[in-house]
């Protein structure tokens, strides 16, 4: 049972979504966003490595599945990372987690670049994993309390989608790391992953300055702390802006509980909003299946079907098509809605990839990845749009566990069988030459992602421009006798 400390009724959740922009939101999308850079250049490294850590003399002497294992491997360990994390971010603090995770990460990518073995090199993919997955979960729920409702589904889009600029960076650091006059072959990749660390050193000095969540405090029975915190934001902001800030008389009534129960936590994932359940499950594996499955061998497929050999130009301007989709399509999941586009994204990304999987043997390394950049500008939109959904459907006490929940579920789904299949259909495919081999892996995301656009449209929630009070009132509210605006099973 979770202790219950007292009711009180409070103003900052309005008071931190009635602030205009400033140079202090940038602050926090800085030191929380660029996870997803981390993200994108441990994925890319790994792709664009593929021939590095085959060669037995100078690599690791792997195998297509091995490089396969290997992603299923980080998945894996993101899956399980985000479920543990989740809870802790939940019952401690979005802030302690999200400096906790970052130095799980910083410590295992610094073991991958010091890996002597295969298997030594699994286990350090496994722990770093871990980390990134429990950074989803702490940092996703931390950016949605932190910026005002009228800028949180751009906000959120543009950040997931700045994965993409961590795998065009390490798409093209990959260039000179893997050329053999510049540097030695057995160095150039474990100091790509090295360069991983002192990037998260650089974005842990930023986060030092990003505060807990307000509305986590008062919650927890720490109002004053709350009341404080966000004082000191609307200092900051009107000195930013120089404009009065608008006063507010919005309030929300709550029982604060020092921990909310588990069963509490559950309870309300499959009974009170089963419908955004099955939602948020299809909207995860329908974009897991399809970037770790295209991405993750897509290295690996233009070495061994298409005779490149220098595969980071490739990379990286297919990395920078899918953060321009996030960029430019994410105001229009503000203006036009949440439900609108996710389903035109995923519908028509998937249509797309199918169409792909039925020309695949006639395609060359150049239009193959013009057709990727074309298919994964707007899917890259929609599967950042999964993020924010789970991080905005469910009430404040479950979210950053919600976020982990589907993420965990929706990735194990797609994200460890996609590389899995990938990697076996590669060396099968392989033997022969014909790299048709692959299109049944084409076909599978394909369906997948239609097939979550399809649930969208019947099922998505209108988040858009509305408090997450409004979309789901916390657990631990007051019966006000009428339910939130936007809330529904």
């Amino acid at each position: 049972m979770g202790v219950e400390t007292g009711r009180i009724t409070t103003d900052v959740p309005a008071r931190l979504d009635r602030l205009p922009w400033a140079r202090w939101h940038w602050m926090v999308v800085i030191g929380l966003g660029t996870v997803w850079i981390l993200d994108g250049l441990e994925v890319t490294i790994v792709g664009s490595m593929s021939d590095a850590l085959k060669d037995p003399t100078t690599g690791l002497g792997m195998t297509s599945s091995d490089i396969g294992m290997a992603g299923a491997i980080y998945v894996a360990g993101a899956c399980l990372g985000a479920l543990f994390f989740g809870q802790l971010t939940d019952r401690f603090g979005r802030k302690k987690l999200f400096l906790i995770t970052l130095a799980v990460y910083s410590v295992a990518t610094v073991l991958t670049a010091f890996s002597m073995t295969p298997a030594w090199y699994f286990a350090a993919r496994f722990i770093t994993g871990m980390g990134i997955g429990g950074e989803y979960a702490a940092i996703n729920s931390a950016i949605d309390e932190l910026i005002p409702a009228k800028y949180r589904g751009r906000v959120d889009v543009s950040i997931n989608g700045s994965f993409w600029v961590g795998a065009a960076a390490g798409a093209l650091l990959t260039i000179p790391l893997l050329d053999p006059t510049v540097i030695n072959p057995e160095w150039g990749w474990r100091l790509a992953f090295g360069l991983g660390a002192i990037l998260a050193v650089g974005v842990l000095l930023v986060r030092r300055h990003v505060p807990e969540s307000p509305r986590w405090l008062f919650i927890h029975g720490r109002e004053d702390e709350a009341d404080r915190i966000v004082g000191d934001i609307e200092r900051t902001v009107t000195e930013e802006t120089g404009h009065d800030l608008e006063p507010t008389n919005e309030t929300i009534t709550i029982r604060q509980r020092k921990v909310i129960p588990f069963t509490l936590i559950a309870k309300t994932v499959f009974t009170m909003y089963p419908k955004r359940t099955v939602l948020c499950f299809s909207l995860f594996v329908g974009q897991a299946f399809l970037y770790n499955a295209f991405f993750f061998t897509y290295g690996d497929t233009l070495t061994t079907f298409l005779g490149v050999k220098q595969t980071g130009w490739y990379l990286a301007v297919f990395a920078l098509s899918n953060f321009a989709g996030a960029l430019i399509l994410g105001p229009l999941f503000d203006r036009i809605g949440r439900v609108k586009m996710i389903t035109f994204t995923y519908v028509f990304s998937g249509a797309l990839l199918g169409i792909t999987g039925l020309f695949l043997g006639s395609v060359t390394a150049f239009s193959l990845t013009l057709l990727g950049v074309i298919i994964f500008f707007f899917a890259s939109a929609g599967a950042s749009a999964a993020y924010l959904t789970a991080s905005e459907v469910f009430p404040m006490e479950t979210r950053a566990l919600c976020i982990a929940f589907f993420y965990a579920i929706g990735t194990a789904t797609g994200g460890i069988t996609g590389p899995l299949l990938f990697g076996y259909l590669i060396d099968r495919a392989s033997a022969s030459g014909d790299i048709t081999g692959i299109a049944i892996g084409y076909f599978i995301g394909a369906a997948l992602m239609i097939g979550a656009g399809i649930v969208e449209a019947f099922l998505g929630v209108k988040a858009e421009g509305v408090s997450l009070e409004s979309i789901a009132q916390p657990l631990t509210a007051e019966d006000s006798g009428t339910e939130p605006a936007h809330q529904t099973a």
